[in-house]
Formats: C-alpha cells, structure tokens, sequence
C-alpha cells in the first residue's frame, strides 16, 4: 500500500503541480503587493483613497456591510488589470516576435542541385541556378 503511495507522489505530474501551486501562491503575493503598495496609492492620489469598508445600509436593524464586498470587487478588479496590463500583455508580445523569428527557417534546397542555401538567397552558390522565394510567389 505503502509502493503505490510512493509511486504516485513521485510521478511527475503531482510534483510539478505542487511546484506550481507554490510558485502561484508567491507570485500572488507579488502582484498583490504590488497592487496594495504601488497601483492603490496611485490611484488614490487622483480619486480620493480608495476604501469603501465604512459603507453599509440598514434593514430592519442589521447592518449589511457592503463596503467590504465592494474593496474585494475592485481589488480583484485592479489585480486582474495590473496583471493584464503589466504580465500578460508584454507576455503575449514576446511570443508573437519569438514566434515570427521562427516562421522563417533558416536554409532551404535548390530544386535544381539539392544543395542547402540560405532562405533568402535568389541564386544558388553551388549551380548558380535562380531560386525563387517562397514569399514571392504569392
């Protein structure tokens, strides 16, 4: 019983979650610092601070708290805008120009001689024969 224990928390899969999980948890703290300590502030600075924990109505002699609802609500407002914004954004950015370096490769074959040449050359080296690109033809 003890075996297939062991062999299960050892698979690949159940360690590289808890990885992740551990690496999630501190990298919402980062961004959740960031946001508390840098974005709240400045947003504070042209609105007025930003704290909505003092309001409540009144029914029937209870107190509803909503303020503390409507902080949760812009919280997770800010937090998902900060890490659009900041993460996600330059993220998808990066991956778009590391994908478009590697649309293009790197040699092709001169139908004629079969020889490698590099992608964008016209002419092959080796049996000066006119090679066409590929881009060209459309």
């Amino acid at each position: 019983m003890l075996e297939g224990f062991k062999k299960f928390i050892l698979k690949g899969n159940v360690v590289d979650m808890a990885v992740g999980v551990v690496v999630g948890v501190a990298f919402g703290n980062v961004v959740s610092a960031l946001v508390k300590d840098i974005i709240t502030p400045l947003l504070g600075a042209f609105g007025g601070t930003p704290d909505f924990s003092n309001i409540y109505f009144t029914i029937n002699h209870s107190k509803f708290m909503i303020g503390d609802f409507i902080n949760a609500v812009f919280s997770f407002l800010t937090i998902s805008a900060t890490i659009y914004f900041f993460i996600v954004l330059p993220m998808n950015r990066l991956m778009e120009v590391k994908k478009a370096k590697q649309a293009e490769p790197a040699d092709k074959v001169c139908p004629e001689c079969l020889s490698k040449i590099p992608f964008k050359a016209k002419r092959c080296r080796f049996c000066g024969n006119k090679v066409v690109i590929e881009k060209d033809i459309n």
